[in-house]
């Protein structure tokens, strides 16, 4: 275990910021599932690539992802003067987020949930030496 009181272990987990350049989407209308098939394809390229596979991927995720990743690029060349030629993306995930319940009337009064299920998907990128 780390050394210290509390408050000087957190003090000291907070300090160490990342500083690569992100871009994140909360709440995005899309299932992890479906959002980790586009996201598994692009994981590790180049951003140029990227963008390609993401433009011609037929996936409904690949659109949101697509806009999502021109953002954290525009992150890179704004706040922290990156160059988008050196950039690849170096992690990619999708979290979980809450899911909507809504009903389904069925046959003889029953009623059957559906789930629409929400994710919360993060870009993180990097610049090759």
């Amino acid at each position: 275990m780390a050394k210290g009181h509390r408050s000087q272990i957190k003090r000291a987990r907070n300090a160490e910021k990342d500083t690569r350049p992100s871009a994140k989407l909360s709440y995005a209308r899309v299932s992890v599932q479906k959002a980790c098939y586009v996201l598994d394809a692009i994981r590790g390229k180049d951003v140029t690539s990227a963008l390609g596979i993401l433009t011609y991927n037929p996936r409904y995720a690949s659109s949101i992802i697509e806009k999502l990743l021109k953002s954290a690029i525009a992150n890179a060349e704004n706040n922290n003067g990156m160059s988008a030629e050196n950039l690849y993306i170096e992690e990619c995930y999708a979290n979980k987020g809450p899911t909507m319940k809504r009903i389904h009337p069925r046959a003889q009064g029953r009623a059957y949930r559906i789930e629409k299920r929400m994710s919360h998907i993060t870009i993180v990128l990097n610049e090759r030496a």
